[in-house]
């Protein structure tokens, strides 16, 4: 372990990692459930898009972990798999077939992008400041979504967004979960986040949040997993403009959204260096585009970094440990399946708000002083709760630093990939 992961050139140790890693893993599992309703919703056969969710997001994140050695886990992306099912099978009209053949060609071209270095380069390619702005950025997304998976918010006709009912469901489990997290934090217990979750979980048995979706009296702690629908492609829409505008829409997506995951997960673990940049990048984004090419053949929508993996990385996970322990979990999880969805979305909620507070303090280090630094980082940070994804708050970063610098004279702080980012995000604009 010390050979392969350099754990003591990264202070840690095994059992932290180990634990980091099952952090992870439970802070994320619920992909595990929710993907095959959605992608069910598409027609696909729920009980195969689970296989192939665990066996993409195992495959992806133990090539993470041994090639990159980075603690980032990968699974099929939310938000990716809606895109699939309610844009392109529903909305669009096309097979499932043809939105899996989408997203394996995106996969291979994502492989050829990584050995050519185009992904390191738009990674290289973000200012520093908007580094520090995709970390805190996505701190403020993850509370986010740990708040809205705990209804503690809700949606409101009126006001978008509003305070759930804490008193009662799994709002009070949310609370409770973090007021017992937040605690345990503050009083350094090694293992904090991962108690959390396991305290959450049990509270909410008498709750009546924690349990199975068929009852106690079918549940069982082991069942086998259904075969996966391998190599369901339909390539007769290939060059068609409609099939371009959907493997582009997947392409940007997960392009963005990896990035910034991978930005702000590194940026958390203290991994960058002093210019923010990803050690191995090469290698994590090939990892990410072998799960994807690797989930479309199984019959699962776009695998992608999570950004759930900064709770694990607040567990204190810096290596690839981190992520192999998550790996092996994915594939533990598709024999053991009950045991892992028995966690509600609740209890792992405060997990995600805890390592979102975290997150946020990469703003203190944000030159604001300077409004053509301070204006694009603001609205990188703004724009990724606000929008629901990570990839539209990099987009007004990246257009806001351009045009600020630009329209101010400071043309050499622009650099050149930068500039063509600039010219990709207009265009997307103007024809989605």
């Amino acid at each position: 372990m010390e050979k392969l992961f350099q754990l003591q050139a990264h202070k840690t140790n095994a059992r932290t990692e180990i634990i980091a890693g099952i952090t992870t893993f439970l802070a994320m599992a619920y992909i595990l459930a929710v993907n095959p309703l959605i992608l069910g919703d598409a027609g696909l056969n729920p009980g195969s898009v689970f296989t192939a969710t665990a066996l993409s997001a195992a495959v992806a994140t133990l090539m993470m972990a041994i090639t990159a050695n980075l603690p980032v886990a990968l699974a099929p992306g939310m938000g990716l798999n809606a895109f699939f099912t309610y844009t392109v099978v529903i909305g669009m009209k096309y097979s499932p077939a043809t939105a899996l053949t989408a997203v394996f060609l995106e996969g291979i071209l994502f492989i050829v992008l990584s050995f050519f270095n185009v992904r390191e380069a738009i990674i290289e390619s973000i200012p520093l400041n908007l580094k520090k702005a995709v970390a805190a950025g996505i701190g403020l997304f993850i509370a986010l979504i740990g708040m809205k998976n705990a209804e503690i918010i809700i949606d409101n006709p009126a006001t978008f967004v509003g305070l759930g009912n804490i008193t009662a469901g799994p709002a009070l489990l949310g609370m409770l979960g973090l007021i017992i997290t937040g605690i345990l934090f503050a009083m350094r217990v090694p293992g904090s986040i991962l108690l959390g979750i396991l305290i959450s979980t049990v509270i909410g048995i008498p709750m009546g949040i924690t349990i199975p979706a068929g009852g106690w009296s079918n549940w069982s702690i082991v069942s086998l997993p259904a075969a996966p629908s391998f190599w369901r492609f339909d390539f007769s829409n290939v060059f068609t403009f409609q099939f371009f505008t959907v493997f582009f829409s997947f392409l940007f997506v997960d392009i963005f959204d990896t990035v910034g995951t991978l930005v702000g997960v590194t940026n958390r673990a203290g991994l960058t260096d002093k210019n923010g940049e990803i050690p191995r990048v090469k290698q994590a984004l090939l990892s990410d585009a072998i799960g994807t090419t690797f989930g479309a053949m199984l019959g699962t929508s776009t695998v992608t970094s999570f950004v759930e993996s900064t709770s694990g990385v607040a567990a204190g996970g810096r290596t690839g440990l981190t992520a192999l322990t998550t790996g092996v979990f994915f594939l533990v999880a598709l024999i053991f399946s009950p045991v892992f969805l028995l966690i509600p979305a609740a209890a792992t909620a405060p997990a995600l708000i805890i390592v979102g507070f975290l997150m946020l303090g990469a703003a203190g280090e944000i030159d604001f002083k300077d409004p053509t630094e301070g204006i694009p980082a603001f609205l990188t940070i703004a724009m990724m709760p606000f929008t629901y994804s990570i990839a539209e708050g990099i987009v007004f970063g990246i257009l806001s630093y351009v045009i600020l610098k630009a329209g101010t004279g400071k043309f050499k702080q622009i650099p050149v990939v930068t500039w063509i980012l600039f010219v990709v995000f207009i265009l997307r604009i103007i024809l989605q």
